[in-house]
């Protein structure tokens, strides 16, 4: 596990370098020629401890060791001198391992400034080289750094759907592994981590012999394209225990030297993106085409040895696109090859890509035995979609992985699988898959469609409605003097429209008015970066836009024909069994009018859809009523300029958290507080609350949380700092290093007049002055906040305060009841339009 010092030695290294070197892979290669350069003098130093000799900075290149580039009394201009000239002098050096040579081949330094390279050399001369999985842990995170190399279309691949995809492919000590388009290779670092896991004793002793590891390491290969790719890719193999990792700068899809090399398993993320012009491949090919993803899953499915297994990560395009080489590709993977496709949310690769992806698995032996495909869904990972990235509870991976290695089990024992119905998933015949001509890999065509039983009449959506997209406005159609305003998903809710955001702009009128918005539109997203996405948004304009206003191409509008009035359509269209079937015609990460125009809906007569709306409008008005007070109430503190004021490290006692170092557990773990369990009215709230283990908090008991503790959000987006509630209840919890804990230490501060004062100054924007910020974020410290002011009033007008306020929270609660209860009235009254349900 990557220990918190070693993450923050690396985190200030690249600190150092990036005035100097602000492209993150310039602080990757400079980080990792210097570990290098440290360690084989490190590896020097063990060897003469241990009564043997030196064998790297020897003969003539003994002023170029580490120790005495990092020797005190040393200056600035002269370190500077010995390690540029070191950098040029080692490649030469006969003594230092191929491998090393070649890394340090072409290093330069890329900047001349003493004190920044004195600062560097500081930070990585507290690293210590252990030959342990460790620091090759290490390595990965700072691996990480370099994101996306997006003009390749190489995202890095997250660490948790590396370890799973190794795990469903399993890979053994005899197998030979490879990964054509390596990166840094992390697939073949797991694979290793994989085999040599599943080859030890329960006390955790190695089952291998030292010939069979030496077997292990040279049946793993790696190529790349990328000179840089491949010198980092050597590193990060050696970190984890290989002595002469084989990994080739190699063009893959335009080289064939090693065309006739083939591989047991095959693990791979290739490249998403062509360049301009395309790919120029060699003959060899079954498909022809000049898109990479194409010809990487070509050139994977055909070199599998014919017991071989592979898992590799494709865009959307290789699912369902629907030209010639990705139909042939998808035939070729169907009849000869695939065993199982995996869905992925689209947000896996971010902060880097919001491409939405799946993984194939590919197994040569079980396809020639079996006439079904396998299809599984990741709704989500454990982790949120945003940028960020942070863990969240829900996670289908384990459930996901448990079901396709028991079908794959089954499927390769020959068991009967016709009744076989995973909880994420299902099982196609791939008759049924071939049947359309187009070999389409989307789990969701080949769904049965949902039956409805209804009191009434089912009739097609497209007969009782018109189904349109908006329009696709290019940079040049806006405006300055546009007349046409722009209406895009981000525009509008369930419940409403806005139409005066004028970042998006206006574009001149158009010579078609039948796009134009009307009251009573019902508006869905047809476009979006996941499934999950895709129509999760279904607006309504409920009055006539204030001008002419047109949808963008991402919304698709539902207008009312004289057969169905639009509130009762809106409504409909809006229940969770519509949506259940619009989630069923999604293609893949897009919806199309015809599909939704097919979709079948309940028709009342006329009077029986005028009474469903009377009583829809009815809730509808008590819901928008209560919705007002909930949304306009604040809890406020009118201040008294007479009333005394403190600083408030004088009135408190101020405690920062600390990181977690593990992912969440089980709901037996310690509830770890985070800036999302202050909401913003300023109450404390368990949902989506982190767990981490008892051992890890089991020195923490100082960080308790006791009744009457105040909770501060001290670092978050600039506009959340600040946050603040009051603890009701004490509890065995502790609290993140992105809140700070105020525990009041005078009799004449109440804690919740307190929190709610903090609050106050949070909604009037006090934080955002106070906050220094960096990428992303902001934060308020302990220096600042031990000094920002706070009224103290007499302690009988704190109460009462405090009182008075606690009445209005409890009205407002009422009213958010009331919505809950109108919310699902309406859907009652929906509902019995629907009849008995879905079948």
């Amino acid at each position: 596990m990557l220990d918190a010092e070693t993450k923050r030695r690396i985190d200030n290294a690249r600190d150092v370098l990036v005035g100097k070197a602000p492209d993150p892979k310039a602080q990757v290669e400079q980080i990792t020629i210097a570990l290098i350069y440290k360690f084989m003098d490190d590896m020097d130093a063990a060897s003469e401890d241990l009564g043997g000799r030196r064998s790297f900075f020897t003969d003539g290149f003994e002023q170029y060791r580490w120790t005495s580039l990092v020797r005190s009394g040393l200056g600035g201009h002269e370190t500077l001198r010995l390690y540029k000239e070191a950098l040029e002098r080692i490649p030469e050096n006969p003594n230092v391992p191929r491998l090393f040579r070649d890394i340090f081949a072409g290093a330069f330094l890329p900047y001349n400034d003493p004190e920044t390279l004195r600062l560097f050399l500081k930070e990585i001369d507290g690293f210590r080289y252990d030959r342990s999985d460790g620091f090759g842990d290490a390595y990965e995170y700072l691996l990480r750094a370099l994101g996306s190399q997006g003009d390749a279309g190489q995202f890095l691949t997250p660490r948790h759907v590396i370890e799973f995809i190794v795990g469903i492919v399993d890979p053994q000590k005899q197998e030979r592994v490879l990964d054509p388009a390596c990166g840094t290779a992390g697939f073949l670092v797991a694979a290793h981590a994989h085999i040599r896991a599943a080859n030890r004793a329960p006390d955790g002793a190695d089952l291998l012999t030292p010939n069979e590891r030496e077997q292990i390491a040279n049946n793993f290969a790696g190529y790349d394209i990328s000179p840089d790719m491949t010198r980092l890719s050597r590193v990060n193999m050696h970190l984890h225990g290989f002595a002469a990792p084989n990994i080739q700068e190699y063009d893959t899809l335009t080289s064939e030297q090693f065309w006739t090399q083939y591989a047991d398993v095959i693990l791979a993320n290739p490249p998403f993106m062509s360049p301009k012009g395309g790919i120029r491949p060699h003959g060899r090919f079954s498909v022809q085409s000049k898109r990479s993803e194409v010809l990487f899953v070509d050139y994977i499915a055909e070199h599998l040895a014919p017991r071989g297994r592979a898992g590799v990560i494709v865009p959307e395009g290789i699912i369902f696109q629907s030209q010639t080489a990705h139909t042939q590709l998808r035939k070729m993977l169907v009849e000869k090859h695939l065993a199982a496709v995996i869905s992925l949310p689209a947000g896996v690769f971010q902060p880097y890509s919001g491409v939405k992806t799946s993984i194939l698995i590919l197994d040569n032996n079980l396809a020639r035995r079996t006439d079904k495909i396998a299809f599984f869904k990741v709704e989500s990972d454990g982790f949120d979609l945003g940028a960020q990235r942070r863990p969240i509870e829900r996670n289908d991976l384990p459930a996901v992985d448990g079901e396709l290695r028991d079908y794959l089990r089954r499927a390769r024992a020959g068991e009967p699988l016709d009744d076989y119905a995973p909880a994420h998933g299902l099982i196609v015949e791939k008759a049924r898959i071939a049947a359309s001509g187009d070999y389409n890999l989307s789990a969701e065509r080949y769904r049965e469609a949902r039956r409805v039983e209804s009191a009434y009449p089912m009739v097609r959506l497209g007969d009782v409605c018109a189904v349109f997209n908006g329009i696709t406005a290019r940079k040049s159609d806006y405006k300055n003097d546009g007349a046409v305003k722009v209406i895009k998903v981000r525009d509008y809710t369930e419940d409403s429209v806005d139409f005066s955001n004028d970042a998006n702009g206006w574009i001149a009128e158009e010579v078609t008015t039948d796009k134009y918005l009307r009251k009573g539109d019902t508006l869905i997203i047809n476009a979006a970066h996941s499934v999950s996405h895709v129509a999760s948004k279904i607006g309504y304009l409920a009055d006539d836009p204030p001008f002419r206003s047109l949808p963008s191409g991402e919304i698709t509008i539902l207008r009312a024909g004289d057969r169905v009035l639009p509130v009762l359509l809106n409504q409909v269209v809006k229940s969770e069994i519509f949506r259940a079937m619009l989630k069923e015609v999604v293609t893949g990460i897009h919806i199309y009018p015809k599909d939704i125009a097919n979709l079948s809906i309940p028709l009342p007569s006329m009077d029986a859809q005028m009474a469903i709306v009377e009583e829809i409008e009815g809730y509808q008005r008590v819901l928008d009523g209560a919705r007002a007070v909930v949304e306009g109430w604040r809890p406020r503190i009118a201040v008294d300029p007479s009333w005394p004021m403190a600083r408030l490290g004088d009135v408190c006692e101020v405690k920062s958290g600390f990181a977690s170092g593990k992912s969440q557990v089980s709901d037996t773990g310690v509830p770890h507080v985070r800036p999302m369990n202050i909401t913003s009215d300023g109450l404390f709230s368990m949902e989506g609350m982190k767990r981490i283990p008892e051992s890890e908090f089991a020195d923490k008991t100082d960080y308790l949380l006791e009744k009457g503790d105040v909770l501060f959000n001290n670092t978050n987006s600039n506009e959340l700092v600040g946050k603040t509630c009051y603890i009701e209840h004490s509890m065995r919890a502790g609290f993140s290093n992105h809140i700070t804990r105020l525990r009041a230490i005078l009799e004449e501060c109440d804690p919740k007049f307190l929190a709610i004062s903090l609050h106050n100054e949070w909604r009037k924007g006090a934080f955002s002055s106070l906050a220094h910020r960096w990428i992303g974020q902001a934060g308020v410290n302990t220096k600042s906040l031990m000094a920002f002011p706070i009224p103290l009033p007499p302690m009988e007008v704190q109460r009462a305060i405090v009182e008075e306020l606690e009445g209005e929270r409890l009205l407002v609660g009422a009213n958010r009841e009331l919505m809950e209860r109108m919310a699902s009235r309406i859907a009652g009254a929906v509902g019995r339009a629907w009849g008995s349900g879905a079948g």
